[in-house]
């Protein structure tokens, strides 16, 4: 009788998405074939200057390319698809699967990085997938915050891999928004689970003490109070959120306005497929909105987390081309401040307040918000329904994996059994075993305009250092032969605030002639000699005379 085929264990390894919120990508390995779940981006913190994405590092699947069968999507928040047009570019052609509103969005994406030919879109819904490579794949529905969303099982020969994607347990969903599938969580639990990879976002709360319902009628009593306009600033793929607004405003007698080109992007887009219902002439242009009263107008807009270039942060500082803030409107925050930006968020609140107008946040109205992402309560409900052999907390940061771990425990998972992951371990199964085993590349790669890669850690640094103490240029001329210097140096100063004083600005002048004479002497002619020997003298002066530290860039011109 001939015996069964050694199979290679199931390896699953996060390039991001394990201690921190955001940049989601999960690889799962097996029989030297390779599936990714999700690839999304985090925002810059503020200290990245001039970053606008945060990519996961690509270098691990890039280097085995040749084994990867297929990117799978759970749902369509740009920390989990916000990174699939640079993979794209990564690694050529490539199979992605996911969920219709997912698969809308993606379709966007490579429409306008003009790649669309290189990826082949799959959509799936709940139930039975398509086979890839070694892993049989099925889908769960789960409520969460967007539509369309799904856990993710992968059938092997070793057992089953559950993925849960972002989730909550909403038993009374706003319409259109399908309850999490209780009964399939539970069949997979039945049939036996061996990995459970779960979100670990909110293991720290404690059951939510309202519902998604519930926000819309805090918005309805918003609107019905506020003497007028009302400007309400979400997530823009909370298509959810977006039609309590819609009906809500409807009811009360208000036209709708959308600000915001990834909020009217994707609203279009859940409007083609039957996920958002418009109320009837409620959905106005902006330019339409003056012919209507302040009281008469609902405003959605990005910019809930303090984004710099979204609408919001441009109407707080007085810059956006259609709409100025007034000291009648109410600005209602419909969203969480994601761990990170909270400096960018208070900033624009505090310019709201500034120019005279109410704000209004979960903080103190808790009713104008709930989050998407399930409490300790269906954490642990998640946990019973699977019931699996082993356990990794994702989707977190480290004190909410170690949160979710406690919860595990508290339901009787042995301590042995959870692991709490960062990103590039590699986590071995097999059927009967579990184990941490190595450890890949997973850093970060910074998306700077058109450039993805391009700006290192240094590049950073060196920005940090120009806007803390500003940048000091010298020009200066010298003789090609002797190194003397010809004529005077040219001191040119940005953002350097001891630049306004005339004794700084003459003694760095006699410094820089000093230098200069001093390696004429010594016979010194090469420019790269020369320029660092006037950077050191010039820094050195600065530091003693003012205690900054500018960057110094001398420029020696030969003649």
């Amino acid at each position: 009788m001939a015996s069964s085929p050694v199979r290679s264990p199931i390896r699953v390894i996060p390039l991001g998405g394990t201690g921190e919120i955001g940049r989601n990508m999960y690889v799962v390995e097996m029989d030297d074939r390779m599936v990714i779940i999700d690839c999304g981006v985090t925002f810059p913190k503020h200290d990245q200057l001039g970053v606008d994405l945060v990519l996961p590092d690509f270098s691990y699947v890039e280097d085995n390319a040749d084994k990867l069968e297929a990117l799978i999507l759970t749902h369509g928040h740009e920390d989990h698809i916000g990174g699939v047009p640079y993979l794209v570019r990564a690694v050529g052609r490539l199979k992605i699967i996911g969920p219709r509103f997912a698969m809308g969005q993606v379709r966007a994406k490579l429409d306008e990085h003009r790649i669309t030919d290189r990826a082949e879109l799959i959509e799936v819904g709940p139930g039975e997938g398509p086979h890839i490579g070694p892993f049989r794949t099925e889908f769960v529905r789960v409520t969460h915050s967007t539509p369309d969303c799904l856990a993710v099982a992968l059938h092997t020969a070793h057992g089953t891999v559950v993925h849960t994607g972002d989730f909550k347990f909403d038993h009374t969903p706003v319409a259109g928004a399908p309850r999490s599938d209780v009964a399939a969580l539970a069949r997979l639990g039945e049939d036996g689970v061996l990995l459970l990879l779960s979100d670990s976002t909110n293991a720290e709360e404690p059951p939510e003490s309202i519902n998604e319902r519930q926000v819309g009628q805090e918005l309805r009593k918003v609107l019905a109070t506020a003497p007028g306009r009302v400007i309400i600033t979400t997530f823009s793929s909370h298509i959810h959120r977006v039609q309590q607004i819609l009906e809500a405003a409807f009811d009360d007698g208000r036209v709708v306005t959308l600000i915001g080109r990834s909020l009217i992007r994707n609203v279009g887009i859940a409007t083609n497929l039957g996920c958002l219902r418009v109320p009837a002439q409620t959905l106005v242009k902006p330019k339409d909105l003056d012919e209507y009263r302040p009281d008469e107008q609902v405003i959605i807009c990005t910019g809930s987390q303090g984004e710099a270039l979204a609408a919001l942060s441009r109407m707080a500082r007085g810059e956006h081309h259609q709409l100025t803030l007034q000291p009648s409107d109410t600005i209602v925050y419909s969203s969480r401040t994601v761990p990170g930006n909270e400096l960018a968020v208070n900033d624009t609140i505090n310019r709201i307040v500034r120019l005279g107008a109410r704000f209004i946040t979960s903080r103190t109205h808790p009713g104008v918000h709930v989050s998407g992402h399930g409490t300790s309560a269906d954490l642990q409900w998640m946990l019973e329904l699977i019931r699996p052999k082993f356990f990794a907390p994702i989707h977190g940061e480290p004190r909410h994996q170690r949160a979710h771990a406690d919860l595990a425990i508290g339901l009787d998972v042995p301590a042995s059994s959870i692991f709490r992951l960062d990103n590039g371990d590699v986590l071995e199964v097999t059927s009967d075993s579990a184990a941490i085993v190595d450890h890949v590349t997973a850093g970060v790669t910074y998306v700077d305009g058109l450039g993805v890669g391009d700006v290192a850690d240094e590049v950073l640094r060196d920005r940090r250092h120009l806007a803390d103490d500003g940048v000091v240029v010298i020009v200066a001329t010298v003789e090609a032969d002797t190194g003397e210097p010809i004529g005077d140096a040219e001191v040119i100063t940005r953002g350097f605030s001891a630049a306004e004083d005339p004794q700084v600005m003459e003694e760095t002048r006699l410094e820089v002639e000093r230098s200069l004479r001093t390696s004429a002497a010594q016979r010194v002619t090469e420019i790269g000699v020369l320029q660092h020997q006037l950077h050191d003298a010039v820094a050195g002066l600065l530091r003693k005379r003012t205690g900054q530290r500018p960057m110094v860039l001398p420029v020696i011109v030969e003649v």
